[in-house]
């Protein structure tokens, strides 16, 4: 049997759009005399489909376009997610499907058990759990067609279905009490730098347990904040990965079922010892479907001299291009004049064309307007944040006369502890470095330098500045970064308690004044934009906090 894996690039509810890169890959892998197209999860309707399974014509769409592909499927086979209808009265009106297409029809409809409910996913709200599985048969084979979590689950878990009934269910050890064949498990997973390994691990660990192939199909692409890597993958009985298929873009391979069984060939795959360059080629592929799929070419956003704006600028420029990325240098009185050269020989070395737009007369104005009322109280936070404001009614005003979308340049770090003014720089329809820590920007900056000076050294080796007062530096207010950043990963990925991180070595007052102003600034996090997603615990939707809460 001769199976292809096509890992694709979907978007959301281009139902037309969608089903034409099915059928045409269908009809190439006909021609290649494949047996077997392999597709990801929700193909039709593109992942996450969210609030918009609630609408009677986005589900009538789904199974229109399902009887539409079948014909295409006549001597050829295809696998095809979609969401279908729940013909029982009781739970959710859908399913989380995947449809075995073959000789014109709809040969037989699979549904997902395991649903996730965490992070950023929320299946339960709109998909009805399945509770029994079976085989699909396909020319003499016997197919163990998994989704997801179906196949990811190392125990049994225990799940909750209708309103009272409660079930402790594996999906596939259900399935392997009917000796199939081999597995098949079709996805839409989102990247994470910090779980490269365990998912490869997954699917190595369950060929193993097994003792069967596993062919495994992502999706690849962005949707607004998520970003999917791609990686597909078969692995052979032995735990052994036989390919691994491309990471942040399109691909189509074809395997013969009888090679990966009998290990003709295998590949050496580990997890990279560096995970920067992933993170670089995640964010260049979300910024470009970001743009991409809603219609806009072009970007601007504020370029400082500092660290952030210039690794944003770097990538906005790989995935737009430099003629389509329009930075503005916005000097204040406060600025050093060293911070402008920096911004200009970096544009310079990126061939971007840029204007300077000098702050100080705006600020003089508001100045004037304000002191009757301000009269002698001394310069403070107040001045600091009106000059961020001004600078982003400046980029806004941009972005309205030319069409651009505004860039956001604030890191993680900053967005952690409220290091940042609302309606200033951290305005944005679209947050680059939002889920990148700073010691990590740093890292990007340097591997962006990796062959030719880009980013110009004395960004990279000065101090961190906002440069919204007489020599202001970031160290004034906060921890060192290299410090600040382990803190706010174990509290903020691993979760550990504040407890638990003292215990570790850290300094008590330190790691309380820190978590304190974690918990103290998600006001100004749910009024950021949305940010891309490298890791496996972003701010944003999978990260819901109450804005009023006591958290000591």
């Amino acid at each position: 049997m001769k199976i292809t894996l096509a890992q694709l690039d979907y978007l959301i509810g281009d139902f037309k759009g969608n089903a034409g890169k099915i059928r045409k890959t269908i009809e190439e892998a006909r021609k290649r005399g494949s047996d077997l197209v392999i597709f990801s999860e929700l193909t039709v309707s593109g992942y996450p489909p969210l609030d918009l399974l609630e609408r009677k014509e986005f589900i009538e769409q789904c199974r229109q376009t399902i009887d539409e592909l079948a014909p295409a499927c006549t001597d050829i086979a295809a696998i095809v997610g979609s969401p279908s209808i729940n013909p029982a009265p009781e739970g959710k009106n859908l399913f989380n499907s995947a449809f075995l297409l073959y000789d014109g029809k709809v040969q037989d409809v699979i549904h997902k058990a395991l649903l996730p409910t965490y992070d950023i996913f929320d299946e339960y709200r709109h998909f009805e759990p399945n509770t029994e599985v079976h085989i699909i048969h396909l020319k003499g084979k016997k197919i163990a067609l998994t989704i997801c979590e179906d196949l990811w689950d190392e125990q049994p878990i225990e799940m909750e279905f209708g309103k009272s009934r409660l079930y402790t269910f594996s999906p596939m050890q259900e399935l392997s009490k009917s000796d199939p064949d081999f597995i098949i498990n079709i996805a839409a997973s989102p990247f994470a730098y910090n779980r490269i390994g365990v998912k490869r691990a997954v699917f190595v660990n369950k060929a193993l347990a097994y003792k069967m192939p596993v062919f495994y199909v992502n999706q690849a692409g962005a949707q607004t904040e998520l970003i999917f890597e791609g990686g597909s993958m078969v692995v052979n009985p032995n735990g052994e990965i036989v390919a691994e298929m491309k990471r942040f873009g399109e691909d189509v391979q074809d395997f013969e079922l009888e090679e990966v069984m009998s290990e003709m060939k295998k590949i050496s795959v580990s997890p990279p010892d560096d995970y920067i360059p992933e993170v670089f080629d995640a964010i260049i592929l979300g910024l470009k479907d970001y743009f991409g799929k809603l219609g806009f070419t072009d970007a601007i956003l504020g370029l400082s001299g500092g660290i952030d704006s210039a690794v944003s600028l770097v990538l906005a420029k790989e995935a737009l291009g430099a003629s389509h990325v329009h930075p503005l240098l916005l000097p204040s009185q406060f600025s050093t004049d060293h911070s402008v050269r920096d911004a200009e020989k970096l544009a310079k070395n990126l061939d971007v064309s840029y204007h300077i737009v000098p702050i100080k007369d705006a600020y003089s104005a508001f100045d004037k307007l304000l002191r009757p009322f301000f009269m002698d109280l001394p310069f403070d936070v107040t001045e600091e944040n009106l000059q961020a404001r001004i600078r982003a009614v400046l980029l806004m005003a941009f972005s309205n006369k030319f069409g651009y979308i505004l860039l956001n340049t604030s890191n993680k770090s900053e967005a952690a502890v409220g290091y940042g003014t609302l309606y200033g720089d951290m305005a944005g329809g679209l947050s680059v470095l939002g889920d990148i820590y700073k010691s990590d920007v740093y890292k990007l900056a340097k591997y962006i330098n990796r062959d030719k000076e880009v980013i110009p050294e004395n960004i990279l080796i000065k101090p961190p500045s906002a440069e919204l007062s007489p020599g202001q530096k970031d160290s004034d207010s906060l921890p060192d970064y290299s410090l600040l950043d382990q803190i706010l990963y174990q509290y903020i990925e691993l979760q550990f308690p504040v407890d638990e991180i003292i215990e570790k070595g850290y300094d008590a007052e330190t790691v309380r004044k820190t978590i304190r102003l974690v918990n103290m600034n998600e006001y100004k996090r749910y009024q950021a934009p949305p940010i891309l997603r490298i890791s496996s615990k972003a701010f944003g939707a999978g990260r819901r906090l109450p804005l009023v809460a006591s958290y000591d």
